[in-house]
């Protein structure tokens, strides 16, 4: 169940990596179908690129499917919809369905569901896991376990070293699209749990990478790249410290010093007496639009309730501002949370500490960034002349594999 060029073992092959619920449907549906039937669909479908000033809207297949394709394409393309799959976002569980052989057409070119594809749909464990390994997910899982809580830019340096070593990928943009339709696989599956751009790694997901191998050698750009990431996490916990020990009205300078940094104007700490509890004052340019806005500061390890934003909102008049924002160290209770974007009400921004943090480090605020750089060759670059552009087949032969 390996694929080898020379004396490098690829993992990782699949583009536009599908989430298995999505493939299971497109097994059984495509079942019984010419395989050239389906793979005439995508042509037909990727043949509708549009363009930026004229884009083709593709969230519709029950009126598309119908305007745009005819006779068998049309036929396939209802038949995949059917299972509750937009045809036009197939292609991918197309190539990891014959890459693994889950279908494989008969004499006649007509698919069938194969034993793998029997024991994919049976969810069997084993074969699963064996998937799982090609692809790169439990080293994922191991990449996110070092994290509390970690956005996708977190994770990409590390994931991005591993594809090096382990995928013909080779550039930015196919780090990052296999990196985030990786994590939405987890996340359906339960490895992974989501809130808006945040990832965590559940109490399964830990258990499901505590079996992955363990490299035996790691390579020097690893080791370097670790030793940057620890040192990185130390330093942010020092940051975390200095800002909690901070004397109050030192912090709302440093709170002032950062909305200088994202480009905010006429930046004013109140004075501490009379001030209806803001702290911060400032203008921000939207277009032709000037927009006063209020900060209120809490250098507290707590939870900020509902109260402290309702009094930030009814402070607003009193600037002549528009909206507002609460920056504290802690966190925010549910209600406040709630009460934040209120239908009528002015919008209050929360920014918890974790998002300080973020925003100090983006900014360069209480932070000094060090250049480091790691030159490596791109051996897509020098691959490149050898990519065919033969549509399925040539990407087929890059990515396939024995059967399972």
């Amino acid at each position: 169940m390996s694929a080898t060029t020379d004396t490098v073992t690829y993992v990782v092959r699949t583009p536009i990596f599908p989430v298995y619920s999505e493939v299971k449907s497109l097994i059984k549906a495509w079942d019984g179908s010419a395989k050239k039937d389906v793979l005439s669909m995508h042509s037909s479908i990727m043949e509708q690129t549009g363009t930026p000033q004229d884009p083709v809207d593709w969230s519709d297949p029950d009126n598309w499917i119908i305007e745009r394709l005819s006779g068998k394409d049309r036929a396939m393309a209802a038949k995949t919809w059917a299972a509750k799959v937009n045809p036009r976002h197939t292609y991918g569980s197309y190539l990891f369905i014959n890459s693994y052989s889950l279908l494989a057409p008969n004499p006649k070119g007509v698919y069938h569901i194969t034993p793998a594809g029997g024991k994919f749909l049976n969810d069997d464990k084993e074969l699963l896991r064996k998937l799982d390994e090609l692809e790169g997910l439990p080293k994922l899982l191991s990449i996110l376990a070092e994290f509390t809580q970690a956005k996708r830019g977190d994770l990409l340096d590390e994931w991005s070293a591993f594809l090096l070593a382990n995928s013909k990928f080779g550039t930015s943009s196919t780090f990052k699209d296999t990196l985030r339709r990786r994590l939405l696989n987890l996340v359906e599956r339960g490895y992974v749990s989501r809130e808006g751009n945040t990832y965590t790694i559940t109490d399964q997901g830990i258990a499901y990478a505590s079996l992955a191998k363990k490299p035996e050698v790691q390579q020097p750009h690893q080791s370097v790249l670790s030793a940057v990431k620890a040192y990185n996490k130390q330093q942010e916990q020092a940051l975390r410290a200095n800002l909690a020990s901070m004397n109050p009205y030192r912090f709302e300078a440093l709170v002032k010093d950062l909305l200088e940094a994202m480009d905010y104007e006429d930046v004013t700490v109140t004075k501490q007496s009379g001030d209806k509890g803001i702290d911060v004052v400032a203008t921000y340019q939207f277009g032709i639009t000037q927009i006063r806005e209020v900060v209120q500061v809490k250098r507290q390890q707590g939870s900020i309730a509902r109260p402290i934003l309702d009094q930030l909102r009814g402070a607003l008049p009193y600037f002549q501002a528009i909206r507002g924002t609460i920056i504290t160290l802690g966190r925010f209770a549910k209600g406040c949370t709630e009460a934040a974007i209120f239908q009528g009400a002015a919008p209050i921004t929360l920014i918890d500490g974790d998002m300080l943090i973020e925003l100090l480090q983006k900014h360069n605020v209480g932070i000094k960034k060090r250049p480091l750089s790691l030159f490596e060759v791109d051996e897509s670059y020098f691959k490149a002349h050898a990519v065919a552009a033969g549509g399925e087949e040539a990407v087929l032969d890059d990515v396939a594999v024995d059967a399972v």
